[in-house]
């Protein structure tokens, strides 16, 4: 059943590793750069063209997309994980249902998230961090995102297919398009219309949309070893537990993100006000352009990973995890230098407002004082997720927010008010690295024991 792309998927079982590595990891890394990208692009423009309290609105909103993301990453790496394996087995008619079946849940999953947050959203919101200030922006911005939160997660989910399948590139020129395209359009909806902060969420609407529509027509071609055809998107309960119990780690991790950004609003609300959360947005974005290059390099290992897992080439996966690790440990520190060296100048790619701009530099270079240990726990975690280690990369995803920086958040702040909250986060990214290290340690004796 060899098609256009087998031999693109038969090389990740024998392709130097390293060349292997740099070419699905490259491809990923622009692309997690470019989602990055627009996210800080809305976040500048909202910034500049609308205000400070915007920016405090926009980051009420992050639990939200952390919470949609959840049940997005839940899908879309599941499939993708159970996808590589299958791949790597040979057992291309299952992974042609696996293909169905993700575009299936997705359209489930985005549909009822949508219908239910629109019911509820004001008291969601105001759960989230929300004050009678900041919640019009929040509302404004999250009203048009829900609306067209299927095509988010189906996007999302194919782009997650098409690194599976041996097409990286191609999941890296949707990426950039869309933030091309939201680039674009942002100041259009923002500033020539006038739609405030509800231009930003348009804007990012539509370039998803017309991205779907691309990856729609890419799987549509019928010489594709994957492609779109009838019969596959009957749901199959195997095929859902197989991707579901994979992607629980993933939807742990952004559940969990959630939950923490929720918790850390709600913390600066009561100790620094409206200020503190946008504070926190504005130092969250600049983190996060270095965690999305990490996850790039994760998604570049998961189906060189996954392959040789299934085909139980062990060499082959170690391999994988020592560059690995070693790439995403050098991208964290460089975003730590970053953060204790030039503060300021992230920040104020963001807004000019004297204040905003205070706390938000203070939040960032203390935020990010344990960056370097991040990207080894980020690695590890998502290694045995790649190779179907659920219950083990569900602990180490819940570590590092949940078991470690909840209890920090609830002790720190009454002790050192709205710098509490900042310390609680590389105190937690200290304690759950040492905790990844020492299963993988475990872990790797279990394996030459195996072997």
């Amino acid at each position: 059943m060899a098609r256009l792309n087998d031999k693109q998927t038969l090389e990740l079982g024998v392709k130097p590793v390293g060349k292997l590595l740099m070419q699905y990891a490259i491809p990923a890394i622009i692309a997690m750069t470019a989602s990055s990208l627009y996210n800080m692009i809305d976040s500048i423009f909202i910034g500049h063209g609308v205000g400070a309290l915007a920016i405090s609105g926009l980051a009420v909103t992050f639990p939200f997309m952390n919470l949609s993301a959840a049940f997005g990453a839940g899908v879309g790496v599941g499939a993708s994980t159970c996808l590589s394996v299958k791949l790597g087995q040979k057992d291309y008619a299952i992974a042609q249902r696996i293909l169905g079946n993700n575009v299936t849940l997705n359209i489930i999953v985005g549909f009822l998230f949508s219908v239910f947050s629109l019911l509820f959203l004001n008291p969601i919101l105001y759960f989230f961090g929300a004050s009678e200030q900041t919640l019009p922006y929040a509302r404004e911005y999250m009203i048009i995102i829900l609306l067209g939160n299927v095509f988010t997660h189906l996007y999302f989910g194919m782009n997650a297919v098409l690194r599976a399948a041996g097409k990286p590139q191609q999941a890296m020129y949707t990426t950039v398009f869309t933030v091309v395209l939201n680039t674009v359009l942002d100041p259009i909806f923002i500033y020539t219309f006038d739609m405030g902060i509800r231009g930003a969420a348009l804007a990012t609407i539509l370039s998803q949309i017309v991205a779907l529509a691309w990856q729609v027509k890419i799987f549509s071609n019928p010489g594709e070893l994957l492609h779109l055809r009838r019969g596959i998107y009957k749901p199959e309960p195997a095929i859902l537990r197989n991707i579901l119990s994979i992607g629980i780690s993933p939807f742990a991790m952004n559940a969990t993100a959630c939950l923490v950004s929720i918790f850390v609003n709600q913390r600066l609300l009561h100790y620094g006000g409206d200020l503190a959360v946008g504070a926190y947005g504005l130092a969250n974005r600049v983190a996060f352009v270095f965690v999305m290059i990490n996850f790039g390099i994760c998604q570049g290992m998961q189906p060189i990973a996954g392959y040789n897992y299934g085909a139980r080439k062990t060499d082959r996966l170690m391999h994988v995890l020592k560059l690995a690790i070693i790439a995403g440990t050098c991208v964290t520190t460089v975003g730590f230098l970053v953060a204790e060296f030039i503060p300021e100048y992230c920040i104020r790619l963001f807004t000019s407002d004297e204040e905003l701009t205070f706390l938000a530099v203070g939040a960032l270079s203390i935020m990010m004082a344990a960056m370097p240990v991040v990207g080894y726990q980020m690695i590890i975690t998502n290694f045995f997720q790649s190779i179907g280690k659920a219950k083990i990369s569900i602990l180490l995803s819940l570590s590092r927010q949940l078991l470690f920086l909840i209890p920090l958040l609830i002790a720190l702040p009454p002790f050192f008010g709205v710098d509490g909250v900042w310390i609680s986060m590389p105190v937690s990214d200290a304690i759950s690295a040492l905790l990844a290290l020492t299963l993988m340690v475990l872990y790797m004796k279990k394996l030459r024991k195996i072997s």
